[in-house]
């Protein structure tokens, strides 16, 4: 029986081997991943061959070929025409800012233009939300006001409480006419079902849910998740930022405590293109021809003064958006920059540039977690973040519950809220909206309310860091390690 046993083994761990071997080609020669993540890849294959192969087509898609959002003829000219005459304004210093502080980041702006294609609007009110209870209520009041739509995507949406407020409150408008989409993350919301959703549709609701699984309750897209949270109604009022919606996000979950966030409520032309980011991912995952016509589009009175443009980043496009436009932010900083992220895993670059900042006498602040929702990322958040502390950042650990916020403020002039963290997995594996704003009042904001954080948060020193026991330094070498494949 033995003797049997032992070629059938022999056997099949060069099957395995072979596969393993198969697919380290594919990943080097076909697949084009940058270094790090390749080496990495690698080091699960040959360590955990097996459990390995199984990660590895569960996590490792490449999706950028693949032209998963569209414009249409017409659509793409009208854009590009508006776009274009707004880059020749800047090339040949026509355009007028609202605000002189701004001038000096025009390059910044034409960055997104150029890099996004993204229109500078400088017509903007901005309010800004840190606590659940006081956006939910205030968006609830804005749905019960829409008159013509309601355009909501989130990548959790809860089947509680409020959840169910949030889809009664959207049946309701959908009886009275007003046409309401609902657009939802298919693994994050997985636990929506037709049920669920059954008097909402009956009352004229429309539904989609991006990348589902074609087999029920099991999904292998781990990765290339729609993370986005984004709001539009009657194509005048704005909402994006880090909420999801569920009980948690309220505070409610013991197990989580205080849930503190940031998101933004806009009102002004950047409200149409979060309108256009919505119409986009909507037409992919529901396939209904929805067209970009003036009837989700409406003038309104200059509502503020703020400068916005509205950044998208996803594994379609090998470009990272909204990574480059976090580089730009750091690389242009003269005095400070205030970082707010639950996940702080950043690639090569944004390391290097943060590393530079505070080498060159710049007061880099960074605000992460006392908690983990993901052991993995957490443990290798320390691990760089010890790096930052050894070129003389100043690194605070939240302890007033968890925190969620994806911010970044620098000199009290430029910051970016939305839905990207500053992680690989947001600049290059999910699908990320951000606000990147150019106004001194809303900077100014955000860092009074980082300051304010502060007296809620311990300093993670230099010192302190080096005491932590070997267990701790154990897991953080392992979480880096496998940090470019989280």
């Amino acid at each position: 029986m033995i003797n049997t046993l032992i070629p059938i083994a022999s056997n099949a761990i060069s099957i395995i081997f072979i596969i393993n071997f198969i697919i380290s080609c594919f990943i080097i020669f076909l697949e084009r991943k940058d270094p790090s993540s390749t080496l990495a890849w690698i080091l699960v294959l040959f360590f955990v061959p097996i459990f390995g192969i199984l990660l590895y087509f569960l996590f490792s898609q490449n999706l950028y070929k693949k032209r998963i959002f569209r414009f249409k003829i017409l659509e793409k000219k009208i854009l590009e025409s508006s776009l274009e005459n707004q880059i020749n304004e800047f090339k040949s210093n026509t355009f007028i800012f609202n605000q002189k502080e701004i001038e000096p980041y025009k390059d910044m702006i034409h960055l997104h233009q150029i890099h996004s294609h993204a229109l500078f609007t400088q017509d903007n009110s901005i309010k800004i939300f840190t606590d659940g209870k006081e956006k939910f209520n205030e968006l609830l009041q804005d749905i019960k006001k829409a008159e013509k739509s309601i355009h909501m995507l989130y990548f959790i949406f809860q089947n509680d409480s409020l959840g169910q407020e949030i889809l009664n409150a959207l049946t309701l408008k959908a009886q009275e006419g007003v046409e309401v989409r609902l657009l939802l993350d298919a693994m994050g919301s997985k636990n929506i079902t037709k049920k669920v959703l059954s008097d909402f549709r009956e009352a004229g609701g429309k539904v989609a849910f991006f990348f589902p699984s074609r087999i029920k309750l099991f999904n292998l897209k781990f990765n290339y998740r729609n993370h986005r949270k984004l709001i539009v109604i009657d194509g005048e009022i704005g909402y994006l930022g880090g909420f999801n919606v569920g009980n948690e996000y309220l505070g409610l979950k013991e197990k989580v405590g205080y849930w503190r966030d940031t998101h933004i409520k806009i009102t002004g032309s950047a409200v149409y293109d979060m309108q256009t980011r919505f119409i986009l991912d909507w037409r992919s995952a529901s396939k209904e021809d929805l067209n970009i016509t003036l009837g989700y589009y409406h003038e309104t009175a200059q509502a503020g003064n703020s400068g916005v443009q509205i950044v998208s980043c996803g594994p379609d496009s090998p470009y990272q958006q909204i990574k480059i436009g976090y580089l730009k932010m750091i690389s242009s900083a003269k005095k400070n920059i205030f970082i707010q992220t639950p996940y702080f895993v950043p690639d090569d670059s944004i390391l290097e540039a943060l590393k530079v900042a505070c080498l060159s006498g710049l007061d880099v602040r960074i605000m992460i977690p006392s908690r983990p929702d993901h052991a993995f990322v957490y443990w290798a958040t320390y691990s760089y973040i010890g790096e930052l502390l050894e070129a003389g950042a100043k690194v605070y650990i939240y302890e007033n519950g968890f925190l969620h916020s994806k911010t970044i403020c620098i000199d009290g002039k430029v910051a970016s809220i939305g839905s990207a963290n500053f992680d690989i997995r947001s600049f290059r594996l999910n699908f990320e909206v951000n606000a990147f704003i150019y106004d001194t009042l809303t900077a100014s904001k955000l860092d009074e309310i980082f300051k304010h954080d502060m007296y809620l948060s311990s300093e993670l020193t230099r010192d302190i860091y080096m005491q932590r026991p070997w267990q701790i330094r154990f897991k953080e070498s392992i979480s880096r390690l496998l940090s470019n494949i989280l």
